[in-house]
């Protein structure tokens, strides 16, 4: 995995950055970074790209640099990996900042515990409590808070992890049959989109054929793009009655201090 991850100021990067460039688009994409200061050291870490291929900002564990919201003509954009948006502070954080559209980004699979029955597959029509980690409900309840409490509009994504991937990621374990049978039955988890109350907003996907537009609540098993629209302006009425960075907040009891200073493992003087 270490030799697979990537630099943020790679070349894989730089070309990413080329085409967004190119193609006039954004990018939010989560990536396993390397560190320059480690052979070993790698980071969960969330890059977002302008349309004019420039980083706007890049959010990994090591210091607080990227706990930024970056303020484009789409909006102010926030972004965390995984558990992180469990974090109220790391979320506060980029609430304060006027976020109006917040990336959360996820694994594709989360198995927690080994299964002893690995038959006892996820069911999300099945009114028990699941054997494994239920990343699918979990990934929304967090993701729903924080568009409740932001008033914000949230886009929820995944990776999508299929056999080929398993068989990959089995392959390199001593117990091949087991691991690949245990991927197959924890949950994979979705991607979609919420809206400023935390509600599901529901997508569509194109069929690149013939053009025509389905109706998509989530993306969960397979390859595709979801899209939706978003009216920033449905961002303003939720806080006129409930803003927890503004008349909602005690500003007169509570006060967050965050350091967002650059840190490197050593300043070396010559």
């Amino acid at each position: 995995m270490a030799q697979e991850s990537i630099y943020a100021d790679g070349e894989e990067l730089k070309a990413i950055r080329s085409t967004a460039k190119r193609l006039g688009v954004m990018v939010s994409m989560g990536f396993s970074e390397k560190s320059r200061h480690s052979t070993a050291t790698m980071y969960n870490s969330n890059v977002l790209i302008g349309d004019d291929g420039t980083v706007l900002l890049t959010w990994s564990p090591g210091d607080g640099a990227g706990l930024r919201v970056a303020q484009t003509k789409f909006g102010n954009i926030g972004a965390l990996i995984c558990g992180e948006n469990t974090n109220p502070l790391a979320r506060y954080a980029l609430m304060t900042q006027a976020e109006q559209v917040h990336i959360s980004t996820w694994p594709g699979i989360w198995p927690t515990r080994l299964q002893e029955n690995v038959a006892q597959s996820y069911n999300p029509e099945s009114m028990k409590a699941p054997v494994n980690y239920d990343n699918v409900a979990a990934n929304r309840i967090r993701a729903a808070a924080h568009c409740f409490e932001a008033k914000c509009f949230g886009i929820v994504s995944a990776g999508l992890v299929d056999d080929a991937c398993k068989e990959v990621i089995a392959s390199h374990t001593s117990q091949a049959t087991t691991i690949k049978a245990q991927l197959d039955a924890a949950p994979q988890a979705a991607s979609m989109f919420l809206d400023p109350t935390g509600a599901l907003l529901p997508g569509f996907t194109i069929d690149e054929s013939t053009g025509s537009k389905r109706t998509r609540d989530f993306l969960q098993k397979e390859p595709d793009i979801l899209y939706a629209d978003l009216d920033l302006n449905q961002c303003v009425e939720g806080k006129q009655y409930h803003d927890v960075t503004g008349g909602y907040q005690r500003l007169d009891v509570f006060d967050l201090k965050i350091d967002r200073t650059r840190r490197d493992p050593a300043t070396f003087i010559d």
